[in-house]
């Protein structure tokens, strides 16, 4: 049995662990690694406060996810498959690290916040 979610420690492995996943992934990495340019130095922490804040409710995160999306679209489009990528990974890594409620409660945010990003960047 794997332990549930329980503190920011806990989020930053997820995080961690999620995007360098991603910075090699074939079908989305070069959203994040040649479109964005991500820093990668400033996005971790501000992911730590992001889903720190989606599952304990710490509060703290401040920014534009929807126009963060808009941008990149306008210089790559996104399609749907990649928000399904992304979340495909993000559970396949929650579910490598944790189960339990927490774990559960993270993955529902991941599939509300790519629902909502796509709709709102794709149309």
């Amino acid at each position: 049995m794997k332990p549930d979610l329980s503190n920011r420690t806990d989020i930053e492995t997820i995080v961690n662990t999620f995007y360098d996943k991603v910075k090699t992934d074939n079908t989305i990495g070069r959203f994040f690694t040649e479109v964005a340019k991500v820093h990668w130095e400033h996005h971790l922490p501000k992911m730590y406060v992001f889903w720190e804040n989606a599952v304990f409710y710490t509060g703290g995160y401040t920014g534009n996810i929807i126009e963060k999306h808009k941008g990149i679209h306008a210089l790559s489009p996104l399609q749907p498959e990649h928000f399904q990528h992304w979340l495909k990974l993000f559970n396949e890594t929650v579910d490598e690290l944790f189960e339990g409620e927490n774990a559960n409660q993270i993955k529902q945010k991941a599939l509300s916040l790519a629902t909502v990003i796509e709709i709102k960047v794709l149309n």
